[in-house]
């Protein structure tokens, strides 16, 4: 029977997923009114206000100067870099195939773990890693990020550039984000990153201001949920089972996004998958099972 501790990991896992997958819709969906600068200020604005509002009244730990280096790292590449990119990503690819291209991060995240955290390489780790990105490759095919034309989305080589772009920097951050978690609270991790990542965006202050006056309301209702959500909710979400789990597998849990993200995008933008694409999605839940089955260990003769 699953202790309280496991539901716990198991519901903060779900958010994340949940919320991670959504944005990349949303993110689609507010892209024609609000600029790739503009969208990720506006988006961390509101998550550093909400993030700010849920530290009063906690106990904080007194970060060391390499701690106070990490969460730059994290606040910069992470809140920064990442938004950056998948914003200016996403407007050249559809929701689902982004989501699809994230999924090369768990991939680097194992292997970073494995190597700079000592996290080892279990088996049932890199059988379900490459089983769900076999899935993903199969979700890229179907969505035409490698050519095919079987769906409704599209995606250039620009595009899926810069959503790589994005899948890098995440791994290298969450790399870092799992050392600093190992003393600091992870809803302090998630605060001060956020407020670094806002700090480094403010030059598009301007072009947020100016867009923001422009847009529709729903649009500016879109950038909202952003910072609430996806940001403030499921980062803290995440820093919360990455704190209580490994980097391989809590990486690997992502995979479930994508044919959650494709099917958000085809139920609200229009963007019809192929049937492919669902056959992919479905192998990409499988090795997420796959992985977060413990290995078994080998018995001595």
């Amino acid at each position: 029977m699953s202790s309280p501790r496991d539901w716990r990991l198991l519901v903060a896992v779900g958010i994340t997923v949940l919320a991670w997958a959504s944005a990349f819709v949303v993110i689609r969906y507010v892209g024609p009114h609000f600029s790739p600068g503009s969208l990720t200020l506006g988006r961390l604005l509101v998550g550093s206000v909400v993030l700010t509002l849920s530290m009063v009244g906690r106990r904080r730990v007194r970060l060391g100067r390499r701690e106070w280096a990490l969460v730059a790292l994290i606040g910069v590449a992470w809140f920064g870099v990442y938004n950056l990119a998948l914003n200016a990503g996403e407007r050249h690819v559809d929701a689902g195939t982004a989501a699809m291209l994230i999924q090369v991060a768990p991939i680097l995240i194992g292997a970073l773990a494995g190597l700079v955290l000592a996290e080892g390489f279990p088996p049932m780790l890199v059988i379900g890693g490459l089983v769900a990105f076999a899935g993903t490759l199969v979700i890229g095919v179907a969505s035409g990020a490698f050519g095919s034309a079987t769906s409704t989305g599209d995606a250039d080589v620009a595009g899926v550039l810069l959503v790589l772009l994005s899948a890098v920097v995440y791994s290298v951050a969450m790399v870092a984000q799992k050392v600093v978690l190992r003393r600091v609270p992870g809803l302090q991790v998630t605060w001060l990153a956020c407020l670094v990542g806002t700090v480094v965006t403010l030059p598009f202050a301007g072009q947020l201001l100016h867009e923001v006056a422009a847009a529709p309301t729903r649009s500016v209702l879109g950038v909202v949920y952003l910072g609430v959500v996806p940001t403030a909710l499921a980062f803290s979400t995440w820093a919360f089972a990455l704190s209580r789990t490994t980097a391989g597998q809590l990486g690997v849990t992502t995979y479930a996004v994508p044919p959650i993200a494709i099917t958000l995008g085809w139920l609200l933008l229009g963007e019809v998958p192929a049937l492919l694409a669902m056959l992919g999605g479905v192998l990409s839940l499988v090795g997420v099972a796959i992985a977060r089955r413990p290995s078994r260990p080998v018995a001595l003769p």
